[in-house]
């Protein structure tokens, strides 16, 4: 649909006549075209090509130490004509430092002094990183040797960082429970109408990553319970055989199965009596990867038919404060939002094996998994998570740069919240919800800024 509207209006465009105004081009999008990397119908063009890499991350956590305690190896791939001397690594979990760029204040809470990076090394050779140089959320790193087209490079890091008390988008959500999310070094995007993404993260605007193949060992207390992007390859040996039963049963049960409950929890024996253990979780041609691990949290989990045609299932699951009482509805809101998505907007079977909703305070989506608070109201936490949900296919399906245009995946998730609405709810129902949280607010703003077009830069 979206690809349907674009050709329209760029063949409206160019049916224009002579003297009149055609559609703006950006320059950089000009020159993608020129060089055949892009076409004017939204295709890739022939000589398109996109770098991507293997991440094999290792991430500690003791709560309620907040000190968690990182490593990995990364490949990157250089699938680019160009050959590339230097390389931009991305340290989002820097907008906690005092001094980053962010568009909004930061409490007390909130700051921390950052991540540290221990050790480094690229090509083989160890050599300093510049952990207090250059900007907070990315560095430009100089090559030992030029990273040729179609070769690639072999990096390895160790860090270390505090989770922050008060939390967003990622941080503790209470004593022994942690989201954490963009937890790791990273190679920044580099493409055909940019170069490398130098754009500062600063806590409003969001990301745009490589599809990577990821590998995310998990290592916590025994009781501790962990919930990741990816499929979980070894719930046999971290789970008690009670619990990777019911965890299985789960994957193919249409009824939620309360994989841990509140019983369970109390009773400290739903992991292996391991003083620690490892969780390994795998993903593969996904643009990031985010955890929640908690020994407080309950479990449920069940699955759904996604795609028709080769019934394929994917699993459903939620992680909560047994309290918590619009959660106890996660998984069933979640089967219905993963099903009404893949079969009719934007009817494109839901391409991950997962998705996990966990009971944080941010509302925000990532890969498999979302992070939204508790609602008073079970038909507004509906809403929330709908949206969330939504946002699998735009932006990490579709690989949108949210940092650059942000428009254009909260548009259509935001477009998609009504229209499954109508279906949940009574139409005239979802459109007043609809129109209270997402309208109202902005038609009695008095601000200039609301009379701008919808499509401007994300900096407006």
């Amino acid at each position: 649909m979206l690809r349907s509207i674009l050709v329209g209006l760029f063949l409206s465009a160019m049916a224009l006549p002579a003297q009149a105004q055609s559609l703006y081009m950006p320059r950089d999008i000009q020159k993608a075209f020129k060089q055949g990397t892009r076409s004017p119908d939204g295709r890739p063009g022939p000589k398109y090509w996109q770098n991507r890499a293997r991440y094999t991350i290792t991430v500690r956590a003791t709560p309620p130490s907040r000190n968690i305690q990182g490593s990995e190896k990364i490949t990157y791939i250089n699938n680019s004509p160009d050959t590339l001397r230097r390389i931009v690594i991305k340290l989002i979990q820097n907008i906690h430092k005092p001094g980053a760029t962010r568009l909004g204040d930061a409490s007390a809470g909130y700051l921390t002094e950052g991540v540290k990076v221990d050790t480094f090394t690229v090509g083989g050779k160890t050599q300093p990183f510049p952990n207090e140089q250059g900007r907070a959320t990315w560095k430009m790193i100089q090559l030992p040797k030029p990273l040729l087209p179609h070769d690639s490079v072999q990096m390895s890091f160790a860090w270390h960082f505090p989770v922050s008390t008060e939390s967003g988008r990622e941080g503790r959500l209470e004593k022994t429970t942690y989201y954490l999310a963009y937890f790791y070094p990273r190679v920044a995007v580099y493409d055909d109408y940019n170069g490398w993404d130098r754009l500062d993260f600063n806590d409003a605007q969001e990301f745009y990553n490589d599809f990577n193949d990821y590998t995310l060992h998990v290592k916590v207390p025994k009781n501790f319970l962990v919930w990741a992007t990816g499929t979980l390859q070894n719930p046999t040996e971290v789970l008690q055989p009670t619990y990777a039963q019911r965890l299985e049963k789960s994957m193919t049960s249409d009824e939620t199965v309360h994989i841990v409950t509140k019983e369970d929890l109390a009773k400290k024996r739903v992991t292996t009596q391991r003083k620690q253990n490892t969780w390994t979780w795998k993903a593969n041609d996904i643009s990031d990867v985010a955890l929640a691990l908690s020994d407080q949290y309950t479990w449920d989990g069940a699955s759904v038919v996604v795609d028709d045609a080769t019934q394929r299932r994917a699993s459903m699951q939620a992680a909560y404060q047994d309290k918590t009482v619009d959660f106890r509805q996660s998984v069933q809101n979640g089967r219905n939002a993963l099903s009404w998505f893949s079969k009719n907007q934007p009817g494109v079977p839901y391409p991950f094996p997962k998705m996990t909703a966990v009971q944080g305070f941010a509302d925000m989506e990532y890969p498999m998994m979302v992070n939204d608070s508790p609602q008073e109201d079970p038909k507004f936490a509906q809403f929330v998570q709908d949206h969330e949900i939504a946002h699998t296919w735009f932006p990490f399906y579709m690989g949108i740069n949210e940092s650059r245009y942000a428009f254009m995946d909260e548009g259509w998730a935001t477009t998609f919240e009504l229209w499954i609405g109508r279906t949940e709810k009574k139409p005239a129902e979802a459109d007043s919800l609809f129109k209270e949280f997402r309208v109202k607010g902005w038609i009695n703003n008095p601000s200039t800024s609301q009379d701008l077009p919808i499509i401007t830069p994300p900096t407006s």
